[in-house]
């Protein structure tokens, strides 16, 4: 069975305006779904877990790999797009804005990290998880939507696009690729499902 790397965005935030974006923990229900996440199948076989230093994503990293005894590799560059520019926005206005990030990817919207940028940093990061990862076993990293997005279109060789981002909602999905050859073997679906 080829090795397959599941790539698992946070769920639901404990948004905080007063607190910096990288400091959101997961809220209780965000908890509660990734405990969910245990009972997949495809868990069982999990033998590295990688994330962001982000809480939130640390968060999420922390359930799986405590509950299969497994130590969590913490990666920088698995991090989300530097948004530090504007820090917390409304959501109908943070929505417009990673509109615009992903539809003119060559350019910094109001100070954010170019999303050409930020994708070379999560393919270099990517590739790092997968020197670091065991021979054996299946690797997970827990880590962000857009993050979880532009290494979509770098898989999939097709130019950056919101249209690869994670199904609106409270974030909590998931892709899964092979290591061998990185072939897609499923699109985003929800942590709820199977």
């Amino acid at each position: 069975m080829p090795q397959t790397v599941h790539f698992i965005t946070h769920p639901d935030v404990a948004i905080d305006p007063a607190v910096p974006v990288p400091d959101w923990p997961l809220s209780e229900r965000g908890r509660t779904r990734m405990r969910g996440v245990l009972q997949q199948p495809w868990v069982a076989d999990l033998r590295a877990v990688f994330c962001s230093t982000e809480r939130k994503a640390i968060d999420g990293a922390a359930i799986l790999a405590d509950a299969l005894g497994l130590p969590v590799t913490e990666i920088a560059e698995l991090g989300e797009n530097d948004r530090s520019s504007t820090g917390y926005l409304p959501k109908l206005e943070f929505e417009a804005m990673a509109d615009t990030f992903f539809a003119r990817p060559q350019e910094s919207v109001r100070g954010w990290e170019r999303a050409v940028d930020a994708q070379a940093r999560i393919v270099a990061a990517v590739d790092e998880v997968l020197r670091r990862a065991p021979a054996e076993g299946d690797i997970a990293i827990v880590s962000h939507g857009a993050v979880g997005a532009l290494y979509l279109c770098h898989l999939l060789d097709r130019p950056i696009g919101r249209d690869a981002d994670q199904p609106p909602g409270n974030g909590g999905n998931r892709y899964a690729f092979e290591i061998t050859g990185r072939r897609l073997l499923h699109g985003w679906r929800s942590i709820d499902s199977q």
